[in-house]
């Protein structure tokens, strides 16, 4: 497949220039708008020196100008690279000398990171919300480029090392293609809300490149929250799916408890980044007729892997079968493939699956085989190709539909004064889906606090990672080979 991103959303809007493109501050830019404003985009980088293959970074609030930068980067062949600006400043260096980019443009709030962004010698640009960056130059890029990559996602590798995922027009445009086609309520024409963090790869592929370009009319806001602000945006933009973390539900059905009111042409929420409560799903269904269905994705297959297709297919308690295009097993030990039904861990192949991870033979090399994928998680598929999630091999925390590598925490708690050993779980909790807690370990004498742990954690790293508790232990429980059973420590808390 040979596609390209910018054409085949050049190729909606000349269909109609007048169509409805995107929703923002309560009014709707047309395809000849979105158009306009993008080769303004497009202008500006190109003065700057963009070349095919450069990256160009972003710290942004969700906004128009991420579409924009997108499409005018592709426009020049070059890679679009949405970061989160409360990654932490450590966290963000250290992807940015990764990633050399030609340049990175500062949305508003994220201004205090541009010296410390230019001391690691990478140009700095800031950005209003409802305008251009300011005129910059950029620097010629210093490793390989490759134009076929559209977006490249960053986030932390199972060690706490800096790890970011190219993904190509190609793999953007099957997986876009795959939700549009086999999903039901992805119909060309529908109102969807663009409200998940574009530098998350669910937001930025199914919120902001899907309605783009397969003809959805996109509303745009900069965040969930204040709720008042989503419920308006909701009902002035006539939106008829919302794209949603599990987390975001409770607060729904809460404001509407209240007397918010959803508009009538919502019929269906999506949902990702962790375990939908089938309760909720009922209750969402009973009292406001709202259809939601539940997904399943990594960042490295574009995002989107499976979902339940349509209500009239559902599998309660499964993430529905895998998109058209995938090629799916579950793998036994030695690689076996197991038949339907038994327990493994999910192994897949694709056009959505990504080559590998930027500039890192090594980690690639441990999830990328002959064109394949070991998620890591283990599943059952039955026969007639429904994915049940089980358990994730890599104990990652899904705090709010964001990743938490426990590794990354635990070392940066082994590096406090006074820690003898650190081991970090998911908690269930009920607003965010799970909290990291930490179990420490103090060395004799020490007398460490929790107050310490955690507040040395909020300057190391994003909010969303920081433990919501420590506790002190004398010992952990460990398994005959001394590895640390952190699945007990989770049913001693299920217990607590």
């Amino acid at each position: 497949m040979s596609v390209r991103l910018e054409e085949a959303i050049a190729g909606r809007i000349a269909e109609d220039p007048s169509q409805r493109m995107v929703w923002w501050g309560g009014s709707w830019w047309s395809g000849g708008e979105f158009d306009r404003r993008t080769a303004e985009c497009e202008t500006l980088l190109r003065e700057a020196g963009f070349q095919p293959g450069s990256r160009l970074a972003a710290f942004l609030p969700n906004s128009p100008l991420v579409l924009l930068l997108s499409v005018a980067a592709w426009r020049l062949g070059g890679t679009f690279v949405p970061l989160n600006p409360r990654g932490g400043e450590e966290w963000i260096l250290r992807i940015l000398e990764h990633l050399d980019p030609f340049a990175v443009i500062l949305g508003e709030g994220s201004e205090a990171l541009a010296e410390p962004i230019r001391s690691i010698g990478a140009p700095v640009s800031t950005a209003p919300v409802d305008g251009l960056p300011r005129p910059f130059t950029g620097r010629r890029d210093r490793t390989a480029q490759d134009p076929e990559v559209a977006v490249i996602f960053a986030t932390s590798g199972t060690t706490g090392a800096p790890k970011a995922v190219p993904l190509t027009h190609e793999n953007l445009y099957d997986n876009t293609m795959g939700v549009h086609r086999t999903i039901e309520g992805f119909e060309r024409g529908r109102v969807l809300m663009n409200i998940l963090p574009n530098f998350h790869s669910f937001g930025y592929t199914v919120c902001g490149v899907l309605p783009l370009v397969w003809g959805l009319p996109e509303a745009l806001l900069p965040a969930f929250l204040p709720l008042k602000n989503l419920f308006d945006g909701l009902r002035e933009s006539g939106t008829g799916i919302l794209i949603a973390v599990p987390t975001m539900l409770p607060f729904i059905l809460g404001a509407v408890s209240k007397g918010e009111t959803l508009p009538e042409e919502l019929r269906y929420i999506l949902t990702g980044g962790g375990k939908l409560d089938p309760q909720l799903e009922k209750r969402f269904r009973d009292q406001l007729g709202v259809v939601i269905y539940e997904g399943y994705g990594l960042t490295e297959c574009s995002p989107v892997v499976s979902c339940n297709p349509s209500d009239a297919l559902r599998k309660t308690g499964t993430v529905g079968p895998a998109l058209p295009s995938y090629t799916v097993e579950v793998r036994g030990d030695g690689g076996r493939v197991l038949p339907a039904g038994e327990e493994g861990v999910l192994w897949l192949k694709g056009p959505s699956v990504a080559r590998g991870y930027f500039n890192d033979p090594e980690q690639s090399a441990e999830r990328f085989h002959d064109g394949w994928i070991d998620t890591g998680d283990m599943v059952t598929v039955d026969s007639d190709g429904y994915i049940t999630i089980l358990d994730r091999v890599s104990d990652m925390i899904i705090v709010g539909g964001f990743n938490v590598f426990p590794q990354e925490v635990e070392a940066v708690i082994k590096e406090i004064p006074g820690v003898r050993e650190a081991v970090v779980v998911g908690a269930s909790n009920p607003v965010s889906g799970e909290v990291p807690v930490a179990f420490v370990i103090r060395d004799e004498g020490s007398e460490l606090d929790a107050h310490t742990v955690i507040a040395t954690c909020k300057e190391r790293m994003a909010h969303f990672k920081v433990p919501r508790k420590v506790r002190f232990v004398s010992e952990l429980p460990m398994s005959a080979v001394g590895k640390v059973l952190k699945r007990k420590l989770r049913e001693q808390m299920t217990r607590e």
